[in-house]
């Protein structure tokens, strides 16, 4: 049997920090019995999507990037400056990992904070609504309608597939910007991690959390083999694990700066991360 196993998170630099994070776990464990090395087969354009392969495990190792898991056109550079709004399915699954989803055994998928972009909202291919949508005559159906409505489709189609692999559905994640946002100066200098008592979930953050394990337990009902990968309480507890100033490689520190408080150094807390999922494997 060829085992597959598929990486599918919502943003971008999160996908590389995770799957990067597992294949050195996984190259670690492998090494142990002296095993080759993952053989990158393949990724596309933009290094989001990519598969490595384990020969002697018969072992496959997938990233596929989708943002909003739906169907969705994004107009944004790496930069994340936008051209124009995204335009969002609400009600149809992205097929760049539901066409793939009978290929493999083991699944990690996310939401993520792509949902809190601008955002113009399609339903029976009509504009139904939108998000931050400032100036247009839409109905501002705001960011939780459509995670909600995406998570509800995602769960759908997989309680509703022939095919039952192992799902891990992995909590939202959060950020530790102080003094602003990314866009407007915020930085993340913590060379500690916060004790419990001295950091509260931000709103946006706990709203996308409750959404998330309201449609969890609902699709659990159904499905004997999705489980939960609750990473956020623990990654709330690490402001010191962000890139901060060192977005880029060699930033200019004596100049103004874009710091990156939301996704994660590596090595770092997404390691933790891995370590529960392969625990959870044993289960």
């Amino acid at each position: 049997m060829v085992l597959e196993v598929i990486i599918s998170v919502a943003i971008e630099p999160l996908v590389l920090a995770y799957e990067c994070s597992i294949i050195c776990v996984i190259d670690k464990c492998l090494c142990v019995v002296k095993v080759e090395a993952a053989d990158e087969v393949y990724h596309d354009k933009e290094y989001k999507s990519r598969i490595w392969k384990f020969p002697s495990y018969n072992f496959t190792l997938s990233t596929l990037w989708s943002p909003f898991l739906l169907k969705a056109d994004i107009f944004e550079d790496i930069n994340g400056v936008s051209s124009a709004e995204t335009q969002l399915h609400l009600d149809i699954v992205d097929d760049k990992w539901t066409s793939q989803y009978k290929n493999f055994d083991y699944i990690v998928i996310a939401g993520g904070k792509w949902f809190l972009k601008t955002a113009i909202y399609h339903e029976n291919n009509t504009v139904t609504g939108c998000n931050k949508c400032h100036g247009k005559n839409l109905t501002d159906a705001g960011y939780q309608y459509a995670y909600r409505k995406a998570l509800h489709q995602v769960f759908d189609f997989m309680t509703h597939s022939e095919h039952k692999p192992v799902v891990f559905f992995r909590t939202t994640t959060p950020d530790h910007f102080e003094n602003g946002e990314w866009f407007s100066g915020g930085y993340c200098n913590r060379t500690v991690p916060f004790k419990e008592d001295q950091i509260n979930v931000r709103y946006e953050d706990s709203i996308m959390r409750s959404i998330e394990l309201e449609e969890f337990h609902r699709a659990k009902n159904a499905s004997a083999t999705l489980k939960l990968l609750d990473t956020t309480g623990l990654s709330l507890l690490r402001p010191d694990g962000h890139p901060g100033p060192y977005r880029q490689f060699h930033p200019a520190l004596n100049t103004k700066v874009q710091n990156d408080c939301l996704h994660w150094c590596l090595p770092g807390p997404i390691d933790s991360w891995n370590d529960i999922l392969l625990q959870m494997l044993t289960i």
